[in-house]
């Protein structure tokens, strides 16, 4: 259900200032002022992740191994990211909502309580992480050659989860209050310091992959400093404060039936590549799970941009549905669907004609380019239709409908994906290569079922909405 145009209240010190309040201006100018310094950001983000498998990928011995022991890590790597957007992701929409409405005080004890449980999960999920360790590892599709290289990274990895979560999470909350330079600034300065840090002790202090680890917990805790220095100083809209931050769990269940959408989503990421990996070592062996792991950071590089647009996109949107403005709500939905159907379409022409190129940038290694060149371009085949689903999926969670973003989460990876993964490969004879396919088929009816169920459901509403708030004026 739709809320009603609502008079805004803005306090003159923790209420939204002229240049954060999304109401007022174009649309496409709101969208692009978040969206901007977002995707910067994210594409610093993807030298963040991306150069430690750089650098990996051509050590002096054994590159091949220790890049797909690397890459075995993933699955935990994004099982951590599902907890920040469970209350990350999950929060800062209705935090945005509610600035909206201007309703700050319920905007900061959204934000002050999504900050305990993010720290409060850090530290749960690195003790477990570290219990479970090798048979995850081998469960994931390591190998008696690759674990070594996959334990020595994760060992050191989980030590910066508490950083990860507070960092990545609680930076939503600065987008959230429409400051996305201030956000950029967060990725960009741990970016830096993990480019510096890298080949200081991976090459110069001879440490291999526990260098690129050590270089990513170091980074990932200045990022974290940065954000919440910025959340507890002066030019924040509302800050942390400790009155705020005793759990309100109804409050929390609503944060979590939001952010449980970002959640399923990471984590059928991880089930996907723990399928893959599975697979690909018993049709394939560890070097089809080397290319597997190229595959996932080309696809990261691309996606990362697009994350960048939807997310700069959601408080914007969010801002917009609480203040009851739906015509601009429904604007915003057509540009930042274009913007993603033009990126993707053009990332789907450059991996499926120079695929090699890709492969080369992050492995030397001749067999694996050979055997992962086609691999990759079968793999990102219908990538453009992608933009179909970060867009309706972007939607869901700025409009708070959560249980739509939760189930076409679930539709393309565990009911899609998961299962072609495990089937394809009996059949037809492709071995390997159903792997690779069972992700374009997954873009084409995941995409399509929810940008469509999306145009006949939010924008149908929206515009109802629109019309009626019309006639009532």
């Amino acid at each position: 259900m739709f809320v009603k145009s609502v008079s805004l209240h803005r306090p003159n010190h923790s209420g939204s200032s002229s240049n954060n309040d999304f109401s007022q201006g174009s649309m496409w100018r709101n969208i692009l002022t978040m969206a901007v310094p977002l995707i910067l950001a994210q594409a610093v983000q993807v030298l963040y992740n991306v150069v430690d498998r750089v650098y990996i990928g051509h050590l002096p011995a054994d590159a091949a191994l220790a890049f797909t022991g690397i890459g075995l890590t993933f699955p935990i790597v994004n099982i951590i990211s599902a907890f920040t957007n469970l209350f990350g992701s999950g929060g800062a929409p209705l935090c945005s909502i509610a600035r909206g409405r201007g309703d700050i005080a319920r905007a900061r004890r959204i934000m002050c309580n999504c900050f305990v449980m993010l720290l409060a999960t850090g530290f749960v999920l690195m003790a477990v992480c570290y219990l479970g360790m090798k048979p995850i590892l081998y469960l994931f599709g390591a190998s008696d050659a690759t674990w070594p290289f996959a334990r020595d990274y994760l060992y050191i990895y989980l030590l910066g989860t508490p950083f990860v979560m507070v960092g990545l999470g609680m930076n939503s909350f600065v987008n959230a209050q429409g400051f996305g330079r201030m956000g950029m600034m967060t990725v960009a300065l741990g970016a830096v310091v993990n480019l510096i840090l890298d080949p200081i002790f991976i090459f110069g202090f001879n440490m291999g992959v526990q260098g690129a680890a050590l270089a990513t917990i170091l980074s990932q805790a200045v990022s974290a400093a940065w954000v919440v220095r910025f959340l507890t100083g002066p030019k924040a809209l509302f800050t942390l404060r400790q009155a705020d931050m005793t759990p309100d769990w109804p409050l929390l269940g609503q944060v979590t039936a939001l952010g449980v959408s970002g959640f399923v989503m990471a984590v059928t990421n991880s089930l996907t590549q723990i399928a893959c990996n599975a697979t690909l070592q018993t049709w394939g062996g560890d070097v089809y799970v080397g290319i597997m792991t190229v595959i996932n950071s080309v696809r990261e590089l691309f996606t990362l941009p697009v994350h960048g647009l939807t997310q700069g996109a959601q408080p914007v949107l969010s801002y917009n549905y609480g203040a009851g403005k739906y015509r601009r709500v429904r604007k915003g939905i057509v540009f930042m669907t274009v913007s993603c159907f033009a990126f993707t379409s053009l990332v789907w022409l450059v991996t499926i004609t120079k695929p090699a190129l890709f492969i080369r940038l992050f492995n030397s290694d001749e067999q694996l380019v050979t055997l992962g060149a086609p691999a990759l371009a079968l793999f990102f085949q219908g990538f453009f239709m992608m933009s179909f689903q970060f867009s309706g999926q972007a939607v869901y969670v700025a409009l708070n409908r959560p249980r739509s973003a939760v189930f076409f989460s679930l539709l393309r990876k565990a009911v899609i994906v998961v299962p072609l993964t495990l089937a394809l490969p009996h059949f037809f004879g492709l071995g390997v290569n159903g792997v690779f396919l069972a992700e374009p088929i997954s873009n084409y009816i995941g995409g399509a079922a929810c940008y469509i169920t999306m145009l006949l459901t939010v924008w149908r509403d929206l515009k109802k909405a629109d019309v009626e708030a019309q006639a009532a004026q």
